[in-house]
């Protein structure tokens, strides 16, 4: 019900924000009285008439509630054993912007002697993540992890994905 009222008040705000975008656009400018006009000895030989530009139509809206999605970057990332994976800190995406894999910093201490390692996104599970608090789990054990070589940005990068679930990407001509 919740959910219901919410996307009610979402429909309104961007109803009336349209409404009056829709009316400022349409409105001209106040016409000059003798009062507030400039000191002219003639009117000028043409006027040209002054048309408001048109208003970029509004931009779509889309309310998601807070319980069906969450942020990922600095999330944990914990294997299916319970081991610390890491913390995701960045998503990598390709030229037609769909999620490929993230970049986990993994092992070390306090971010020391911590290296970044690229693991496919269909390797992790976001089940459980109702808060901050909570982490994501990766498919992958801490071993195969530790094998994998570190990701350095600017160059070819080497994605680790569980077992049969990472498909190549293509290169474009």
């Amino acid at each position: 019900m919740r959910t219901a009222g919410w996307l009610a008040l979402g429909v309104v705000i961007v109803g009336g924000m349209t409404l009056a975008v829709s009316r400022a656009a349409e409105e001209s400018p106040a016409p000059a009285t003798e009062a507030n006009a400039p000191p002219t000895a003639q009117p000028p030989a043409s006027s040209v008439p002054v048309t408001p530009k048109n208003a970029a139509p509004p931009p779509s809206v889309t309310i998601i509630g807070a319980s069906d999605a969450h942020g990922v970057l600095g999330r944990d990332v914990l294997s299916a054993a319970n081991e610390d994976m890491g913390r995701i800190v960045d998503v990598v995406v390709d030229r037609s912007g769909h999620v490929r894999a993230a970049v986990i910093d993994f092992g070390g201490f306090l971010g020391v002697g911590s290296r970044k390692i690229v693991v496919d996104w269909n390797a992790m599970r976001f089940g459980k993540i109702v808060n901050k608090k909570d982490s994501i789990t990766l498919e992958l054990t801490k071993a195969q992890v530790a094998a994998a070589p570190e990701y350095k940005e600017d160059t070819p990068m080497v994605v680790l994905g569980a077992s049969g679930s990472l498909q190549p990407l293509q290169a474009v001509q």
